[in-house]
């Protein structure tokens, strides 16, 4: 791990942003909230969260932070996919940079587990499902 302990806690957001690109089928099954496995936005937004939390967990040396807040958003983007924004906070040394990008990447990841039945081919693979562009959008140090 760096050594931050030099460093001062100030405020520290960052907001990380993906998509998943799903079949139009399946956009209609989240948007009427009909996909077997439940609600898909609600359980991806409870993965997010708990992903955040966990962050140093499991990217080996990122510091364990204590977040003041997380927030996932989630909206189908018709005819695409479902979008996913992650908003994480703390006061801290460092940034939550990674924190939000993990809460992409799960919430995303749940997404598809929970439509994958509806996302296979004839052959049971999934040719236009796709997690992409997982980036950080913006990020704030001290305020």
């Amino acid at each position: 791990m760096v050594d931050v302990t030099g460093k001062p806690e100030v405020l520290r957001e960052a907001v990380a942003r993906g998509l998943i690109r799903l079949k139009s089928e399946t956009l209609e099954l989240i948007r009427t909230e009909s996909v077997e496995k439940g609600d898909v936005s609600g359980v991806a937004r409870v993965a997010g969260v708990l992903a955040a939390k966990n962050t140093s967990g499991l990217i080996p040396l990122c510091h364990p932070l204590p977040l003041t807040n997380a927030k996932v958003d989630l909206r189908v983007v018709e005819g695409v996919g479902v979008e996913c924004v992650v908003t994480v906070r703390t006061r801290a040394q460092t940034g939550v940079e990674m924190e939000a990008l993990v809460g992409v990447a799960v919430a995303l990841l749940t997404v598809w587990d929970m439509v994958k039945q509806y996302e296979k081919d004839e052959r049971g693979q999934y040719p236009s499902t796709v997690v992409e562009d997982v980036r950080v959008v913006s990020k704030v140090k001290g305020k």
